[in-house]
């Protein structure tokens, strides 16, 4: 951290644009210099970014990401992030033409109904997964899906700080929310589900999270790591109908609700055990 505190003001803003394109966010950082460690540098930044930044700052943030699958748009809109970009679109990269033109189709309608680009976090995940979740988040309100992305980008920012300053340790978090599907009708995990996290404020549901279950069932990043959510109720949304009729397979819940209490910024897992005729659930660890 000593190195980082000792950069001139022009290394440290193209370095931190490179990770996240907010110029709002790069000053906000550079102006509580110094750090003292790799934690107080994680805890401004993401105050920066969820507090100190408004939506034309968010904007700015989703114009420097590339459209999921378009390689002309990656050279040029990813140039001078490349080094730390690399290897975060691997999903796309070997591709089939039908993929790459059904992600082109639905890159087209996310901007229109949205006015910016698909922001997700891409890095381990495939070019089905990217899109798939794209056309789940197609369902959603601006405002949900604004949310959805600026975690998304949270996601990506942390990513590049760490590639960035790889001698500096930083805590190792998971998002506090996990959850983890299995098919008990065949033993084995449900893969493919698409998951929301809805929080409630003022009343009201609001969507803050997407998601679907990887090969083992399991959704580990379905908010950003370290980001701490506030004490109220939560409910996780499981949209069984589709992984049971893709199956070929009838079942008598069409989705899952699962609402319950977060109390502390202890980490919650809820999992769920589906079968075509009935679900139970537990917290885990």
């Amino acid at each position: 951290m000593e190195d980082f505190n000792h950069l001139s003001e022009t290394e440290l803003r193209v370095n931190l644009s490179n990770c996240c394109g907010s110029q709002t966010w790069v000053r906000a950082v550079i102006e509580k210099l110094p750090y003292v460690d790799a934690q107080s540098l994680l805890q401004k930044a993401q105050s920066a970014w969820y507090n100190e930044c408004i939506e034309a700052d968010w904007l700015e943030a989703f114009m420097h990401h590339p459209r999921i699958g378009d390689k002309k748009n990656v050279s040029e809109k990813a140039k001078d992030s490349i080094h730390l970009a690399v290897g975060e679109q691997s999903g796309v990269e070997d591709g089939d033409t039908r993929l790459l033109l059904r992600l082109h189709a639905a890159n087209i309608a996310y901007e229109a109904n949205f006015g910016f680009t698909y922001i997700i976090c891409a890095t381990g995940k495939s070019g089905e997964e990217m899109l798939d979740l794209l056309e789940d988040r197609l369902k959603n309100t601006v405002e949900e899906e604004m949310r959805i992305a600026m975690g998304e980008q949270w996601k990506i920012t942390l990513i590049r700080l760490k590639k960035w300053l790889n001698e500096v340790v930083f805590p190792h978090i998971n998002s506090q929310v996990t959850t983890h599907i299995l098919d008990t009708s065949v033993g084995k995990p449900a893969r493919g589900i698409a998951v929301s996290l809805f929080q409630f404020k003022n009343d009201v549901w609001k969507k803050i999270a997407t998601g679907r279950t990887n090969e083992d069932g399991r959704i580990p990043d379905l908010l950003p790591p370290v980001l701490k959510i506030e004490k109220t109720k939560y409910k996780l949304v499981f949209e069984t109908d589709g992984y049971f009729t893709n199956g070929g397979r009838e079942s008598f819940y069409p989705e899952v609700q699962i609402i319950f209490n977060i109390e502390d910024q202890s980490h919650y897992h809820v999992p769920l055990l589906l079968n075509p005729f009935g679900y139970s659930t537990y917290r885990g660890s």
